[in-house]
Parts: structure tokens; C-alpha cells; sequence
């Protein structure tokens, strides 16, 4: 098997993966959600009018500061809508599990015995300097 049908194989594995089922099932179930949709959608119109009003020549300071308050309550009840916080937690997820699978392959490529790579820590960093060059 070569390292391309290798690359395959583990692509279809993360599939697999506990965390990446679970980050696809919450992103539908934000997709699917009309009444948050709706919420995004108002916070984008929103945003993209906040953003004309900074930008215009003659712009209305007051008119920005309501927009901008409009802009973080809305930001704030998609945030904190349940589906949304679900979705963001999986994502977290996800991310954590493939971090460390790129570190893995990484590492590996550097040299380091892949059976040994542990998982980076905060950061990304392992704190051993010796194979890697991204600090410096």
C-alpha cells in the first residue's frame, strides 16, 4: 500500500471517528434549524450594514453604536443558542482529535518514532525543540 492509498484509508477512519459523526450531526441539526438560520442571517445583514456605516465618508456615530449593539445581541443569541453550543463543542472535539494526528504525521515526518509521539500540549507545542522548526 502506498502512502497515498495510506492517506485514503486513514481519511476514511477519521470519518469513522466518534467526533467527526458527532460534529456532523450537530452541524445539521444547526443547518436544519430555521429560527436560528434566521437569527444568522439577521446578524450577517447586520454586521454587513455596520460595516457600510463605518466605512461611508459621513458617517453617523450614533446610527453605528445602535447597529453595534444590535449586532453583539444578536451574535450573542446564536452563540449561546443550544444547537449552536453543541455544534462548537463538537467542533472543539474534532479539532483536538485531528490536531493530533497531524502532530503525529508531522513528528513522523521529522523523524520521531510515530509510536512515541505523544499528544502535543497547549498550543501545539510538545515542548521538545529538537525536530521541529516552528517556534524560531
Amino acid at each position: 500500500m502506498t502512502v497515498i492509498e495510506m492517506a485514503r484509508e486513514l481519511g476514511k477512519k477519521i470519518q469513522q471517528e466518534e467526533s467527526y459523526i458527532l460534529l456532523n450531526t450537530a452541524q445539521r441539526a444547526v443547518e436544519e434549524d430555521d429560527e436560528l438560520q434566521e437569527k444568522i442571517a439577521e446578524f450577517n445583514m447586520k454586521r454587513y450594514e455596520l460595516t457600510q456605516e463605518i466605512t461611508k465618508a459621513d458617517r453617523d456615530d450614533k446610527k453605528i453604536e445602535e447597529l453595534d449593539k444590535v449586532v453583539h445581541e444578536l451574535y450573542d443569541v446564536a452563540t449561546n443558542h443550544e444547537k449552536m453550543v453543541a455544534y462548537n463543542n463538537a467542533q472543539d472535539e474534532f479539532n483536538e482529535m485531528f490536531e493530533y494526528v497531524l502532530h503525529i504525521i508531522q513528528m513522523s515526518a521529522a523523524g520521531d518514532d510515530p509510536e512515541t509521539i505523544a499528544r502535543p500540549e497547549q498550543g501545539g507545542c510538545s515542548g521538545d525543540c529538537g525536530s521541529c522548526g516552528g517556534c524560531g
